[in-house]
Formats: structure tokens, C-alpha cells, sequence
């Protein structure tokens, strides 16, 4: 039997971007790094064998056992929108970036495989082909002229990689929530496009994508109307108009999207829709951070207990068109985000869990993080089976990628890299 292909993971979470790499290539961690002493446990419970390297500004990576594949989803929190935009420098937190591209620099990888935020394309940076602020491009003094991705990619032609990167959301995998996540893939400049990798693509990652039906809805394409008769025009006028729903309603359907720092948790819904209309009059914006997934599972209230006793996958279609929902019995009342939880539950092959769990206090209600892990696509238990608290679920939960959203945007980029491969070898011809 062939030893599976072994792979490196950085900045680890729950695994993740792991469980993409293992879906493509057939890979498995060899080790991992990982400080957080929760999604270190994670890890450990599904990675006995792959010892946690620790902080990867300690190790020494003339002694790490090579691996063929290395993945990291470095800090973003300097990157993000709804952190400090402290950028992608030495000496912050999304700077950790550095000492990965040194991990790259010393093992040599044939495959780096990266994945981040959308803050990437725009946060600041620094970067050895911009050492001064006016050294590139005509950038003004709150505009600089190297973002975080440009200095990713910078490196990695610094140290000898080619790359390619693609935004995804895991909506776009069907998926019931948007998560925007920027994904990287790089590999050596002199490298060969052998037949190992093209093999590999795909093996499994079918399976792991979910299933297929030619019946089954996703969201709707795009159109060159959307901005004027999808943006403004009320979806009931539409519908007795006779026209069906755009993206632009399918889209305001969408769960939100899990957060570590979640604006409504711990508020009742009445809380949370009285400071929202608070901040509406003093600011014209709402709340100027979107919904909030703690208060959109209290809205689904009342969540009725499963009566499904013999566990059979009924062989029906619901009425959104999502395709078949899973068991007549499970009668929760998604409402407007029945389409989205619909089509996943088809994908994945399984329920939704109540979205949310008794507080134990007077009747109240609060998100369940076993419905987070669902809307991640994660198996029941990977993250709330190995006995963590209720917050240290839902904050693993928030800082992860959909695994079966990085399956997708591989696939993708493999197929640019074998393309950039050949092209290369006609060229050198």
C-alpha cells in the first residue's frame, strides 16, 4: 500500500484546510504547528500521529522532517475588516507570514498551499520589492502601494515559487453562508508537470464535495440587470410580476457567516433589534456590522425536538427547489434560509442539528455550535466531540475555512498550474 502523501500544517485550526489537502491529494499531516491549546486539541484528537511542532517563531526548520505539501492560514487579524488593519508587517500578528515564508525557504515544498481573508487583497504591507513607501507605484499617503497579497506573492517569486490564487466563498459550494476566503497555491519554478499530481487531483474530492443533482438549484447567475431591477424592486412586486428571484434575493437569504467575535451573542433578539434601530437613526447604516448568526438561530425559535424514529431519508422535494429535503419529520422552520439549508443538508448528506441549544435559564435559547460545525461542513463532532466549552467551539468554528470551499478552489488552481507547467515547457521548446 502506498504511504500517503505527507503534508505540513501551519497555523492549523481544526484542520480545515487540512481535510481539503487529504480530499485532493490523499495527504496527512506529518506535523502540525499549532498554539491555541483548543485547536491544538482538535488536532490531536484527529491527528494522534502528527506531534504540534509548537509557536513557529521557535522552530527550527533545518531539523523539521520534509514534507511534500505545506499549508498555513496565517493570523489574520491584522488583515481583516473587522480587525485593526494593522497590515501584513514584521512585528504583527498577520506578520507571522515571515516566518512561514522562511518554513518555505528551508523545506522546499511542491506545493504551498495558503488561505486567508479578504482583507489580503487590500490591508498594507511590506515587502522586499517595496522598501520604501515611494519606491513603487504612485500611491498616496493613505493609499500603500504594496497590499498583503502582493508581498505573498512577492515572496514566493523571492524564493523560487510560481503561484496562482482565486477568491471562493462557501456559498459558491453551496454552502449556506457567504465566508469569503482568498486561496493561494504555489509551487517550485523549475518544477515538472508529473503525472503523480494529475492523478491525484480529484481523487476523493468528488465524494468530499458532496453530491450532485441535476435537479438541484444553486444560486442564481448573475445578470446585467441585477443592479437595476435585482437592487431595488421588492422580491413579492417582482414575483407578481411574474419574474422569479435574483441573486440579489438569494444572497440576502444567506445565514451569516460564523464569527469568533459574534456583535449579538449573549443579546435577545428584542436587544440586539432595538440597538440595531438605534444605530440606524444615529447613523443612517444599521448596524454597520451586518447580521448577527446568534440572533438569526433565535429568530428561528421555536426549534421542535426530532420526531423522525426510523431515521429514513424521506424521497421528497421541498418547496423551495433546493432539492430533497432530508426528513419530513425534522420539521424546524428555517424560514427564509430554508433554500440555502436545504441545499446543503442535500450536499452533505445529512440534517441540519437545531440551530440552537437551551441556556438552561428561564426558557432562553442561544446558538448551538454543533449547528455551526454543520454550516462549516465539518462531520457531527469534529470540533464539538472532543471536549471543549461551548466558547472554545464557536471560537475554532469562526476562525476556520469550509473545507469543502478549499476542495474547490484546489481543484481550480491545480488546473492553472498545470496549464502554467505546460505552457512553460512549450515556451522552453
Amino acid at each position: 500500500m502506498t504511504p500517503p502523501i505527507a503534508s505540513g500544517a501551519l497555523f492549523g485550526g481544526y484542520g480545515g484546510l487540512d481535510l481539503a489537502v487529504q480530499a485532493v491529494f490523499g495527504a496527512q499531516p506529518a506535523w502540525v504547528s499549532e498554539i491555541d491549546p483548543h485547536a491544538s486539541k482538535i488536532l490531536a484528537a484527529h491527528y494522534p500521529d502528527a506531534p504540534n511542532l509548537g509557536d513557529i517563531t521557535t522552530i527550527n526548520w533545518t531539523t523539521t522532517p520534509r514534507v511534500r505539501i505545506l499549508t498555513g492560514g496565517f493570523p489574520c487579524q491584522d488583515l481583516s475588516i473587522a480587525g485593526n488593519r494593522a497590515g501584513l508587517r514584521d512585528g504583527t500578528r498577520s506578520g507571522l507570514w515571515y516566518h512561514m515564508a522562511r518554513a518555505i525557504q528551508t523545506l522546499r515544498p511542491d506545493l504551498v498551499v495558503i488561505e486567508n481573508v479578504r482583507g489580503l487583497l487590500s490591508a498594507p504591507a511590506d515587502g522586499y520589492v517595496e522598501p520604501c513607501p515611494w519606491c513603487l507605484g504612485d500611491a498616496g499617503d493613505d493609499q500603500p502601494a504594496m497590499r498583503a497579497l502582493g508581498a505573498v506573492l512577492a515572496d514566493l517569486a523571492e524564493l523560487g515559487y510560481d503561484a496562482a490564487w482565486c477568491g471562493l466563498r462557501a456559498a459558491d459550494v453551496g454552502a449556506p453562508h457567504g465566508r469569503y476566503r482568498i486561496f493561494v497555491l504555489a509551487w517550485p519554478q523549475d518544477a515538472t508537470p508529473e503525472a503523480g499530481w494529475s492523478d491525484g487531483v480529484g481523487r476523493g474530492a468528488d465524494s468530499f464535495l458532496g453530491r450532485r443533482d441535476p435537479d438541484l438549484t444553486l444560486l442564481r447567475t448573475p445578470t446585467a440587470q441585477l443592479a437595476i431591477n435585482g437592487g431595488s424592486q421588492h422580491p413579492e412586486k417582482r414575483k407578481a410580476g411574474g419574474h422569479g428571484p435574483t441573486l440579489a434575493d438569494e444572497v440576502e437569504h444567506l445565514l451569516p457567516t460564523p464569527a469568533v467575535n459574534d456583535m449579538g451573542a449573549g443579546k435577545t433578539v428584542e436587544a440586539w433589534d432595538a440597538w440595531t434601530e438605534r444605530m440606524r437613526q444615529a447613523h443612517g447604516n444599521g448596524n454597520g456590522h451586518g447580521k448577527s448568526l446568534a440572533i438569526e438561530a433565535q429568530r428561528l425559535l421555536p426549534t421542535p425536538q426530532r420526531m423522525d424514529t426510523a431515521g429514513a431519508v424521506a424521497d421528497r422535494r421541498s418547496t423551495t427547489g433546493y432539492g430533497p429535503a432530508m426528513r419530513d419529520a425534522a420539521h424546524i422552520d428555517f424560514r427564509a434560509y430554508a433554500p440555502v439549508i436545504d441545499r446543503w443538508q442535500y450536499i452533505l448528506g445529512r440534517d441540519a442539528p437545531p440551530p440552537t441549544e437551551p441556556t438552561g435559564k428561564g426558557g432562553a435559547h442561544r446558538l448551538s455550535p454543533r449547528f455551526v460545525e454543520w454550516m462549516m461542513g465539518l462531520d457531527d463532532g469534529w470540533v464539538t466531540g472532543v471536549g471543549l466549552s461551548r466558547d472554545a467551539q464557536l471560537k475554532a468554528l469562526g476562525n476556520g475555512v469550509v473545507p469543502q470551499q478549499a476542495v474547490a478552489a484546489l481543484r481550480h488552481l491545480m488546473g492553472i498550474r498545470a496549464w502554467a507547467l505546460t505552457h512553460h515547457d512549450s515556451e522552453a521548446a
